[in-house]
């Protein structure tokens, strides 16, 4: 195998090489990976045996015995023993800083596959919470995950814990909140909800203790509950961060979201001053006012320019909320649409980066009418553009954001809620949902992601799986073979498909010369276990910038997280 040595392929590289010539006159190597299967995702797909890094950067690829001979005294030597290593995986559009903070004080239900499971962390939360302390299940599970296949009543609820406030939120549309978390929040009567929520009533009228209703009113009840204390929130984005560097993400771009103020960063902050963050995040800004939009966005953006920040941490423009009229609304009217106007405009002209959360493409043309028309003044394909979700997305659509230069935020929601779209839609629809293969064909940049945590689960693994199958949680059958992509495809739309989004394909995305080494080591080859398995898939070492972020099983002695 030849050893692939090169000076990179940017400037700023060839300064830290401190030649433009021979690599060979480089200084030792930092670190060796060798004996290992390494995915290069170069040009050619080539695979090496050894990966040599120097000063956060990948500096060599090629056989063991080449690059030993690029070790120095001080240089480490990893033996990866046989097992396929891949470039660090970005989830594209994930809600990564609002989940870390709140995650240390709410119930996850992932991955449980039963109603026994899912009480149990409920029974264990209570046992560690201070008396009437709310235990909140904020999202991240379906029914169709437990084998009873259906929601918890409240009285099952009522059975499990006692003397606790419990909110449990099954994506935006139910929420079960217990006797006592309607007395804390004031809730008697329906006239107590916030507008489009009311009291579900079964077949022989009875409350079921589940609150049923819009989006939007989901949200005013969740707004309703108490923040975590800072050191909280400091802890749940450190324990939250770390899950994701469990499962090989070394990056993610955060599009805001719902209940998540500007004040909520902070946490994220403190890590990032005090060099803790175990991955990189590029975030944007979701509008925090209806109808105050430019304002708020042009008051921000005073002092946070286009790419502030460091590697790290840096702000990656607007979105997903651009303005609240056209956000979650299929029928936007002229005022709406100028009103978008005017925001995408000014971004332009700021050299904004901006996304849109998109749901249906019987709607997406007003939106594209809009990005459109700001072309025809400011040509916005620079700016890495994107629409995120639409599942359903026509060809004709596809065709009009490649024209643009627009990326589309493709995640795995469907794998929870296929069958509800299913009955919506029709199996035909769900042949070509999302039309991952058709975007591929077409040449359109596509990011890989999760959409986490409040309607998906953050593990990558599973995403993964679910393009390559379609298999639902429940084990239902949905994209037809026109629209799944190959396994190294895949790999490439959750690598360098997301670090173009990030404004990072040429830095990260890929291990070959010059890239920042960025790196995952997994428990199992990705190329050539079953399918089916590869959802199980872990990391055993996690690399950013060179550095060990995560280590388990026969590197866990490397996992300064550890000692």
């Amino acid at each position: 195998m030849a050893l692939n040595r090169s000076p990179g392929h940017f400037f700023v590289l060839m300064v830290w090489m401190g030649v433009l010539g021979a690599a060979a006159a480089a200084d030792p190597a930092d670190l060796l990976l060798v004996n290992g299967k390494i995915i290069t995702q170069d040009a050619t797909s080539s695979v090496a045996e050894a990966l040599a890094i120097e000063a956060g950067h990948i500096a060599a690829t090629g056989s063991a015995t080449e690059l030993r001979k690029l070790a120095g005294p001080s240089t480490q030597v990893i033996d990866l023993g046989g097992r396929t290593v891949i470039p660090g995986l970005i989830d594209s559009h994930i809600h990564a800083i609002r989940a870390g903070f709140r995650y240390a004080t709410e119930v996850n239900w992932e991955g449980a596959t039963s109603f026994g499971e899912a009480f149990e962390r409920l029974k264990s939360a209570a046992t560690d919470a201070k008396p009437d302390a709310w235990l909140i299940v904020a999202g991240g599970w379906t029914p169709r995950q437990f084998a009873e296949n259906r929601r918890p009543t409240d009285a099952e609820i009522a059975a499990v814990v006692s003397g606790h406030p419990v909110y449990i939120q099954l994506f935006y549309g139910y929420v079960l909140i217990n006797a006592e978390g309607r007395d804390r929040l004031g809730i008697k009567t329906e006239a107590d909800l916030p507008a489009g929520a009311k009291f579900e009533r079964d077949r022989e009228d009875h409350d079921t203790g589940w609150i049923v209703g819009k989006g939007s009113a989901i949200v005013s009840l969740f707004s309703h509950l108490p923040k975590p204390k800072i050191e909280q929130a400091i802890d749940g984005t450190r324990q939250f961060l770390r899950e994701l560097s469990s499962l090989g993400v070394t990056g993610v771009v955060d599009p805001g979201g719902h209940n998540l103020a500007p004040e909520d960063y902070a946490a994220l902050f403190h890590l990032w001053r005090a060099h803790e963050l175990p991955l990189r995040v590029v975030y944007s800004i979701f509008a925090p006012r209806p109808g105050k939009e430019l304002e708020d966005f042009q008051a921000t953006t005073q002092f946070l320019p286009m790419g502030f920040g460091d590697d790290w941490l840096r702000f990656n423009g607007i979105g997903e909320c651009v303005t609240w009229g056209m956000y979650n609304n299929d029928a936007p009217s002229e005022v709406d649409k100028e009103a978008f106007y005017r925001v995408a405009r000014w971004a332009a002209d700021q050299g904004l980066t901006l996304t849109v959360h998109w749901n249906n493409d019987r709607s997406v043309h007003h939106l594209l009418d809009v990005f459109e028309r700001v072309n025809r003044e400011v040509p916005i394909a620079p700016l890495r553009w994107s629409i995120a979700h639409l599942h359903d997305a026509s060809d004709a659509s596809l065709q009009r954001m490649k024209a643009l230069g627009v990326g589309w935020l493709m995640q795995d929601g469907l794998y929870f809620a296929a069958t509800s779209y299913i009955a919506e839609r029709g199996e035909a629809q769900m042949q070509r949902s999302p039309p991952i293969g058709s975007a591929l064909r077409l040449g359109l940049p596509i990011g890989g992601g999760t959409d986490a945590n409040r309607v998906m689960i953050e593990n990558p693994f599973v995403s993964l799986r679910w393009m390559l199958d379609g298999l639902t949680v429940d084990g239902v059958e949905t994209r037809g073979p026109k629209e799944v992509p190959s396994r190294e495809q895949a790999l490439r739309i959750y690598t360098e498909g997301s670090a173009w989004f990030a404004h990072d394909e040429n830095r990260r995305g890929r291990l070959m010369p010059g890239m920042l080494a960025d790196l995952a080591v997994l428990s199992d080859d990705y190329f050539t276990v079953p399918v089916s398995h590869i959802a199980k898939i872990k990391s055993l070492l996690t690399m950013v910038g060179g550095q060990i972020v995560y280590a388990a099983g026969p590197f866990s002695d490397r996992d300064a997280a550890r000692h």
